[in-house]
């Protein structure tokens, strides 16, 4: 393990006679960076996450199940007496009625080898179109978390790589000045006394 002293909190706005003007430009630059990229993070994620909530807590209100009948013989056999599992659901065909009145057909997953005219669930739009359920409540707020998050990051990228390019290129020209120096400097320590 490397030996290190005490860490100096603060370090880039200490005063001290060798800090040259781009390191005082590099200090500002790692605030305003930091700073911004915070803000960016959480701003957008905030956002992105209360927009995809209001969207999800609003087909909640809008989406509506409504009463359905299959209109063909489902493929497959019927499961046993346990109880049909996620695995023997096949797709479908059935028909409704819109709360309009006008009349949709649609595939859905049922039961395998559930008879024609069986009644199933169908969740509808405002328009009767055919829709899949509405995710609860803590769904939506697990699902709007991870795309806030998401966004979030995405956003705080931005403000982050552009100053870590700004670093990049004041740390390019800093070692330009430095060999510039060392060419003035570098051949004076070569001479002997004699």
């Amino acid at each position: 393990m490397a030996l290190r002293g005490p860490q100096v909190w603060l370090w880039r706005w200490r005063r001290n006679p060798l800090k040259r003007r781009a390191d005082r430009i590099e200090a500002w630059v790692v605030l305003g960076v930091w700073t911004l990229t915070l803000l960016t993070g959480t701003l957008a994620g905030t956002t992105v996450s209360r927009s995809v909530e209001a969207g999800l807590a609003r087909e909640r209100a809008e989406w509506r199940p409504v009463l359905g009948r299959l209109a063909e013989r489902a493929p497959g056999t019927p499961a046993g007496t346990g109880g049909a599992t996620r695995a023997d659901r096949v797709w479908a065909r059935a028909n409704w009625t819109a709360a309009d009145g006008s009349a949709h057909s649609g595939q859905l997953r049922v039961p395998a080898g559930s008879a024609a005219g069986t009644p199933v669930t169908v969740w509808t739009d405002r328009e009767g179109r055919q829709v899949t359920r509405p995710v609860t409540a803590a769904q939506a707020r697990v699902r709007a978390g991870l795309v806030g998050t998401a966004a979030g990051l995405g956003a705080a990228a931005v403000p982050f790589v552009a100053g870590r390019a700004v670093r990049d290129r004041l740390e390019r020209r800093r070692i330009d000045q430095w060999d510039v120096e060392w060419s003035r400097f570098g051949p004076m320590w070569g001479r002997t006394a004699g």
